[in-house]
């Protein structure tokens, strides 16, 4: 077990600044926890008191129900993995190297630890042909993947992760915490990652922990009631306006309906023939979308302009797996106002209307007020 508990944690620096005031938390063995807000809250400092890099002024912090403050600082450290911005790698060491110093350091001799850092790379989905590369030889995405292999590498129990996506491009960014998402499926782990983006903390933790000024945790909470029920309103205003939307993303999609799209691909374009106000979704050989037209796009093809000026953009897809969130976005980001179900291959499944995502989270969140309602009374008869 590897559970870690704040108690009544505080941290003030000598020039009389609170950057973590008396602090209570639980953080459950295996869970993976975000601590999220804004800078200068105390999250990066609460997150450095686990493995003793910050020492708390008052207060007591627990891993595993021991007491950290009575246990070496060096032994405690070797045991929890930490990941930081930029991967924080050794320039003068490979990637080999860098992934296996713990194990090294922890008495496993070079040639067993060079060989798990090579399987380690594997978990992490990195070539094993960066191996034997520097880290300025790789991208940024990759250096944080070294990072992590790195972390894991000793196979700690603790993995602490301090903001280690803000500093990739939005696209590396969502590969890498679809990595975490995989990993931690896999590992298991006891996970605390810092972060400032409230739609990471969402998307990634199992609770999510918001910190305000001077320190202070506002809410520690599952992320759907941290959006729908924000307990302060700074957290009300921290999650944003658009907090009822990004709920949705906890919400399935199975029942809503899925209707069909009349498609036509790019050669059969010519010979279409459309009502003012109607769009036809074009689709390649392999029945994936291309783009929307209308009637105005098809006029500009009968007059030789080229297919791609004609075509609007289609939005984005509603994927297999996908939430309430995906459906309702899949639909209003569409010129036709249809959203565009896609199979796993990427071909069209069928059309999503944002009026019927509307009506089943109706249904859903009737069906969660009778639960609550009957489950009250259940609990007001015993």
């Amino acid at each position: 077990m590897s559970d870690i508990e704040f108690s009544s944690v505080t941290k003030t620096y000598p020039d009389g600044t609170t950057a973590v005031h008396d602090l209570n938390l639980h953080i459950e063995s295996g869970s993976f926890t975000v601590f999220v807000g804004p800078s200068g809250c105390g999250k990066t400092t609460s997150m450095r008191m686990i493995n003793r890099m910050v020492v708390p002024t008052a207060g007591a912090v627990t891993v595993a129900g021991q007491d950290i403050s009575r246990t070496s600082a060096v032994r405690l450290r070797l045991g929890i993995g930490y990941v930081i911005q930029s991967g924080g790698l050794l320039p003068h060491r490979t990637v080999l190297d860098n992934v296996a110093t713990v194990p090294v350091l922890r008495g496993q001799s070079r040639r067993e630890a060079r060989h798990a850092a090579l399987e380690v790379l594997d978990r992490v989905g990195l070539d094993r042909a960066l191996a034997q590369r520097y880290p300025a030889q790789l991208s940024g995405g990759q250096q944080q993947r070294v990072g992590v292999a790195r972390a894991l590498a000793a196979d700690p129990p603790i993995l602490l992760m301090d903001e280690p996506f803000s500093a990739v491009d939005p696209v590396v960014r969502t590969e890498l915490q679809n990595e975490m998402q995989r990993l931690q499926s896999e590992l298991h782990k006891t996970i605390v990652f810092v972060t400032h983006d409230i739609d990471e903390a969402i998307k990634l933790g199992d609770r999510v922990a918001v910190f305000g000024p001077g320190g202070r945790l506002q809410q520690y909470d599952r992320p759907q009631r941290v959006l729908s029920q924000p307990a302060t309103d700074f957290v009300a205003g921290f999650v944003g306006r658009d907090r009822g939307y990004r709920e949705l993303s906890f919400r399935t999609a199975d029942a809503v309906p899925l209707h069909d799209i009349p498609t036509v691909t790019a050669d059969q374009l010519t010979g279409v023939r459309l009502d003012k106000g109607e769009w036809r979704l074009i689709v390649d050989q392999d029945r994936r979308p291309v783009g929307w037209i209308d009637t105005t796009g098809l006029e500009g093809i009968r007059a030789g302009r080229a297919l791609a000026d004609c075509v609007a953009a289609g939005g984005s897809l509603f994927p297999p797996d996908g939430d309430l969130r995906h459906a309702l976005d899949s639909a209003i980001s569409s010129p036709s106002e249809i959203g565009v179900a896609v199979d796993d291959s990427g071909a069209v499944r069928g059309g999503v209307l944002a009026s019927e995502v509307i009506a089943q989270l109706s249904r859903q969140r009737t069906a969660e007020d009778e639960e609550r309602n009957r489950a009250f009374f259940e609990a007001e008869a015993r």
